[in-house]
């Protein structure tokens, strides 16, 4: 028989449900931020594209069009370049809540754990010292893996990140770097 008074089942459940509804909307606080970022971008990409064929079409020589072209290529670069940035925000931070509420859930599920294995330590009979303590044993070990477990997959997630940050850094600065070499001749030969 369960040593749990039905108010305790639904509080524990009540609390479940809280805890996921709670995760859903932290999860869903990120995806917002993100549609609105894209948002944003498509907007300013649409503004920009109109002033630059705007220019291109009152350029008067080639030279204005290579101009034109590598500074379009330069903010297209660092606009990039803060895109990245600003969705690597976004994710980083929503996955740090995302954690911090998860080591939270954990470290309650533990501190109820012991409890219930305190409780059913006073309650078990004589001669079940050696049983219980092997019992509370086994849930510090099972809690010590799972924390292990835990931040290594943080610190592996948080790595990735870094990754792709530092990619995307050095894929857009590439493109800038390619169009400055090219400018520089044309405007040396127009000299």
């Amino acid at each position: 028989m369960s040593s749990l008074a039905p108010e305790q089942l639904v509080a524990a459940q009540k609390v479940g449900f809280e805890t996921i509804f709670g995760l859903l909307t932290k999860a869903f606080e990120g995806i917002e931020k993100l549609v609105e970022l894209n948002l944003q971008v498509v907007k300013s990409t649409l503004t920009e594209n109109q002033e630059i064929t705007a220019k291109a079409l009152s350029a008067k020589d080639p030279q204005d069009l290579f101009a034109l072209q590598a500074s379009y290529t330069q903010s297209v670069t660092d606009k990039v370049q803060s895109y990245g940035r600003s969705v690597y925000e976004i994710i980083s931070g929503t996955q740090g809540e995302l954690a911090a509420a998860a080591e939270a859930q954990v470290q309650q599920y533990y501190r109820e754990t012991q409890e219930f294995v305190d409780k059913l330590a006073k309650n078990a009979p004589a001669g079940s010292e050696t049983a219980m303590a092997a019992w509370k044993k086994f849930i510090t070990t099972a809690s010590e893996a799972a924390s292990t477990t835990y931040e290594a997959a943080r610190k592996a997630a948080q790595q990735a990140v870094e990754i792709a940050e530092s990619n995307v850094s050095a894929a857009s600065a590439t493109p800038a770097k390619r169009t400055r070499q090219a400018v520089v001749p044309v405007e040396a030969d127009g000299k």
